[in-house]
């Protein structure tokens, strides 16, 4: 991801793009609302979606960027660490962990470990860098089976990679587990189901500036589309959800 200029009509050199680094979680509701951003601001945009740590250690290693949209918590610790603007936080909405599975398979819901024990292949993003992955190895753990399905685990760099994946196995029952966001946009998946009793996440995804943004007044104005009550819809739609934050937060 770089920042491409071209020469105005004054000879000045003029951006031509907007940078975003974002969890994959908002990549469906980004993608929604950039025709309306482009045509507003003649900017196009260009994002790198992917696991939130990731994301995070990418800005923190200087990647050229003006929109950053992770979980509420690394935006905090990337505010601390003077990397994006503090004024500019603004939070887009919860993301709920859940379960997919193939389209036209029998839904599962996972009332208890039974469910997920009855799967022959478990799909899911970096178990240690996503927000979604790194909550599927606490509720293995938590549920005591993570040595059992071990060897059913599909991990892939994203929740959307993961979907993908899904979409395409082979395996006779298949299940995903990822953020519903992911889930919702990925062709050939299908919402199935929650987690288990006492081992769902809401995660809150938040967008800021970044301290160095090149295009500072533009990011302000795609952080406004973002979270604006005119594009609730476009929200819903996504699968975030209005409301206060859960009280199970991931840290990083």
């Amino acid at each position: 991801m770089s920042t491409q200029r071209q020469e105005g009509s004054d000879g000045t050199a003029r951006t031509t793009t907007l940078n975003i680094l974002s969890g994959g979680a908002a990549q469906s509701l980004v993608h929604s609302l950039t025709p309306a951003f482009e045509a507003e601001t003649g900017l196009r945009i260009a994002g790198d979606f992917g696991a939130v740590g990731a994301m995070a250690d990418r800005q923190r290693a200087g990647t050229p960027t003006d929109v950053v949209i992770l979980t509420a918590a690394l935006i905090a610790n990337l505010a601390d660490e003077g990397l994006v603007l503090q004024s500019s936080i603004a939070d887009i909405g919860r993301v709920e962990t859940a379960l997919a599975v193939r389209t036209g398979d029998t839904p599962v819901a996972a009332e208890d470990a039974a469910s997920l024990l009855a799967s022959d292949a478990i799909f899911v993003p970096d178990t240690k860098a996503s927000t979604a992955g790194i909550h599927v190895a606490k509720v293995l753990a938590q549920l005591d089976i993570a040595n059992v399905v071990a060897d059913r685990l599909r991990v892939y760099p994203n929740g959307a990679t993961a979907m993908r994946h899904l979409a395409e196995s082979r395996d006779r029952r298949p299940i995903g587990c990822t953020q519903s966001t992911e889930i919702i946009s990925t062709e050939g998946v299908v919402l199935s189901g929650i987690l288990p009793p006492g081992c769902g996440l809401a995660t809150m995804y938040t967008a800021a500036v970044a301290t160095r943004a090149a295009s500072a007044s533009q990011a302000l104005r795609l952080i406004t589309l973002l979270t604006s009550p005119e594009t609730s819809r476009l929200r819903s739609q996504a699968g975030f959800v209005s409301g206060p934050t859960s009280s199970t937060q991931p840290t990083a």
